[in-house]
């Protein structure tokens, strides 16, 4: 079989190329090495996470803010089984509509690990071991990512797990200890919380969701401690065992002392590293670099012409959307196009109560780069929706060019901020001023208020109902 692109990855970033290559008229093959499609992100990732947080978020509501809507409950419990049918169904339903795409776009599809035999041709090798062999034009090689360890940690997959068994334990944990204050943490970590466990945080920086703007991961820490979380930051972890039912950390704190954590589930949650297990990407002369991710130009090709690399296994944010983007430009790219992406403006998302988001530079970043800015923001708390929704906590940071105006990072934590942010992607790709953002109209009420309201204040500090 003969092909005019090979994809290699069914996920976001490998199943929108591979519709995309179709759209423009290319014969198109994807490789998925699982049994169904839709890569990490619709099958143990994104949807299944967000089914959960979503799920238990209903479930904290009902116990924490209904009876002050004026709704009675009693016996109000957590079927937990059902929980986790309701993900699982989820999941199925997303998934089958990505196989349905492929039918739909004519699109071959072949389960197995595909590995190149020489640039342009693949060896897939399904479960039982039967071998088809493919020729291919071009391959896009889409593989994701894998959860991250630290050498010293045996992840068990029962007591010591990653975020994959997050998503499929059989009972709500008594203590999870989480390694990692980043975004999977926090998002696994709440939906726990939410059902009842007490959560403890273990994090090597001084503060959680390091890599978002100061700012969001001091607000997000307040709203988290009201769920219970607990914190250890700026704490090592050095050791990490399990037994049969417990599992105890020790980590250092900066004065040099041990704290042992014990609990009864560890999530690791570090962060992720590139996957590129069995491809054989010796055989076709694909280079990689010193952090295991695929070299690629600024046409993300790799270093071999006729193959090119998109998602989390080459530099960059390591999200959904991004390889998305990439899986469109690639095709493009093959098409003989110009398509172009902003990096700059590629929005981060985490997904808890209240939700952050946010699009451009941090604070912190604008600082570094010595670039002269000024700052707005407004608070959830003073905004009339937020009011009627209980949902206060939050706020809206805008910075802008000391200048010229120009937008140049928006950053939100409170409820809704993770729709929210694409009209601030939106302004900053037509590049925006504060002041455009202020002078437009903004339903009343809305949580989109906060931030035409915090332009307002990024422009000489006129915000109107602060």
């Amino acid at each position: 079989m003969k092909y005019d692109v090979t994809v290699i990855g069914s996920g976001p970033g490998g199943y929108i190329a591979a519709v995309r290559c179709a759209q423009l008229g290319m014969k198109t093959a994807i490789i998925e090495k699982y049994n169904t499609l839709g890569g990490t992100c619709l099958n143990v990732g994104c949807i299944p996470s967000k089914a959960l947080l979503d799920s238990s978020e209903h479930y904290h509501n009902a116990t924490h803010t209904f009876k002050d809507h004026g709704i009675e409950l009693s016996d109000l419990k957590v079927d937990f089984k059902q929980m986790i049918e309701r993900k699982t169904q989820v999941v199925n339903q997303v998934t089958g509509g990505v196989d349905f795409l492929m039918k739909k776009n004519k699109i071959d599809v072949f389960h197995g690990l595909g590995s190149f035999i020489d640039k342009n041709n693949i060896k897939v090798t399904d479960g039982d071991g039967k071998e088809t062999k493919i020729e291919t034009d071009k391959t896009i090689i889409a593989t994701g990512s894998k959860p991250a360890s630290l050498p010293f940690i045996e992840i068990d997959k029962k007591r010591i797990i990653t975020s994959t068994e997050a998503l499929v334990l059989k009972e709500i944990p008594k203590h999870m200890i989480v390694i990692g204050g980043g975004v999977i943490g926090m998002e696994l970590g709440s939906v726990y919380a939410r059902l009842g466990a007490q959560v403890s945080v273990v994090e090597f920086m001084d503060d959680i969701i390091p890599s978002m703007d100061k700012t969001m991961g001091k607000e997000l820490k307040k709203a988290l401690k009201k769920l219970g979380f607990q914190f250890y930051l700026g704490h090592k972890v050095v050791e990490v065992k399990g037994t049969a039912k417990t599992v105890t950390i020790k980590a250092e704190n900066k004065k040099g002392e041990i704290v042992d954590i014990k609990g009864d589930y560890c999530l690791v949650s570090i962060g992720r590293k590139p996957y590129t297990e069995g491809l054989g990407l010796e055989n076709a002369g694909v280079k990689m670099d010193d952090r295991g991710r695929i070299e690629v130009d600024e046409h993300l090709k790799t270093s071999t012409d006729n193959i090119y690399a998109i998602g989390d296994v080459v530099k960059g944010a390591m999200l959904a959307h991004k390889a998305e983007e990439e899986g469109v430009f690639v095709a493009e790219v093959i098409n003989g196009e110009k398509p172009h992406i902003n990096y700059n403006l590629i929005p981060g998302v985490v997904y808890t109560w209240p939700e952050v988001a946010a699009v451009g530079q941090t604070e912190e970043q604008l600082k570094e780069s010595g670039r002269a800015y000024k700052s707005g923001s407004f608070p959830y708390r003073a905004l009339g929706r937020a009011r009627a929704s209980m949902d206060i906590d939050g706020l809206v940071k805008v910075l802008a060019d000391k200048e010229t105006d120009e937008i140049l990072g928006v950053h939100m934590i409170g409820a809704r901020t993770a729709d929210m942010i694409a009209e601030a992607v939106v302004a900053m790709e037509f590049r925006a001023s504060a002041e455009d953002i202020a002078r437009m109209s903004h339903a009343h009420p809305t949580y989109t208020e906060a931030f035409k309201e915090a332009c307002l204040a990024a422009t000489d500090n006129r915000a109107l109902n602060v």
